[in-house]
């Protein structure tokens, strides 16, 4: 288990090219867009991300949107 742990640290981060997209999309719409309308743009961008997937990043990046 302990080299399972020590072989996923050098892996390279699977979403990053999603969380480049969602900071992106949400600085467009200025904080205005939550994970649903993200998710849908991100769908339009040929990127399929499920929205748990959305919102679980967005909670990592520190994003939420303006009520």
């Amino acid at each position: 288990m302990f080299y399972y742990h020590c072989q996923r640290l050098t892996q390279p981060d699977q979403y990053a090219e999603a969380k480049e997209k969602i900071q992106e999309i949400f600085h467009e719409h200025r904080g205005r867009y939550g994970y649903r309308r993200i998710t849908s743009e991100l769908s339009k961008a040929k990127i399929g991300l499920n929205h748990k997937t959305v919102q679980k990043l967005m909670r990592l990046l520190g994003l939420k949107s303006k009520v």
